[in-house]
């Protein structure tokens, strides 16, 4: 195996925490566990596949995992980026701030995937083309997850109370998260108090309004230092922070690193602008 992907079988699940990793993480766990994911927390029962991006904070608080498969790899290895059309895989692997991290997937879908698993892992890469084999094996596990994933996401799709309050505000997140990260705004912007606002917030994405702020103005922070080469301070200034130092600081607090020692570990991608 390169030295850029791992695969490996897991007996305890409590003794692995991928906390301050630089790669990706596809986990596949049969059973019962709970855990928390960037202070999220999650419950799953039954097959499921948990999607990481580089540096979340991950901590189990339970299992009684019948099977536990790992899957890492770094960006250096296969570019999600560079891919995210022949794989429509980005979703997945930069997890969506408004969806779960995690899918729920049928008997023979996990076994397929495991499958895959053993196949790449049997692989020694000394060669080339062991590389290219490799490497198509990742992207089809990926292909797969994300159409899964799609249709996981119509399955079970929360209808919001209100429609147009709930969606509203995600566009409008979208829209001006880097200049407006006030809970007050949105909620005046939906004509609702904020304590009204909070709770259909919270009941439809598990998540408060400020917490999703924070999220998406991460979430954005990450891809500019990962997808693009500018600088720190260029960064800070483009998402509303008028102080690079000061943009540091957030960062480590809700990423755990710093924005310089998140793009040295991570990388600057090839599909980089």
């Amino acid at each position: 195996m390169s030295a850029f992907i791992k695969i490996e079988r897991r007996d305890d699940l409590a003794l692995y925490s991928p906390i301050n990793a630089p790669y990706y993480f596809i986990i596949l766990l049969d059973g019962y566990f709970s855990f928390s994911l960037d202070f999220n927390s999650y419950k799953c029962d039954g097959k499921t596949i948990l999607f990481l991006s580089p540096y979340q904070l991950l901590k189990w608080d339970s299992d009684a995992c019948n099977e536990v498969y790992v899957l890492q790899f770094h960006g250096d290895f296969y570019c999600i980026e560079y891919h995210k059309e022949e794989v429509a895989c980005n979703g997945i692997l930069f997890n969506n701030v408004y969806e779960s991290p995690f899918i729920s997937v049928s008997e023979d879908f996990f076994n397929e995937v495991i499958q895959l698993f053993l196949k790449m892992n049997r692989l020694p890469s000394a060669m080339n083309y062991d590389v290219s084999i490799i490497r198509s094996y990742l992207q089809l596990i990926l292909a797969l997850c994300s159409k899964e994933k799609q249709i996981a996401n119509k399955q079970h799709q929360i209808i919001p109370v209100k429609k147009t309050t709930i969606l509203h505000f995600k566009a409008l997140l979208d829209e001006h998260f880097i200049e407006m990260k006030s809970v007050a705004f949105y909620a005046e912007k939906l004509n609702l108090s904020v304590n009204a606002f909070s709770k259909k917030v919270k009941k439809q994405y598990g998540k408060t309004p400020s917490k999703l702020i924070r999220e998406r103005l991460t979430l954005e922070a990450k891809r500019l230092l990962h997808l693009t080469y500018k600088s720190i301070k260029e960064i800070a200034h483009e998402l509303g922070f008028n102080d690079e130092f000061y943009f540091s600081r957030y960062f480590k607090k809700e990423v755990g690193v710093s924005p310089k020692v998140f793009r040295e570990k991570v990388g600057i991608s090839i599909a980089a602008k």
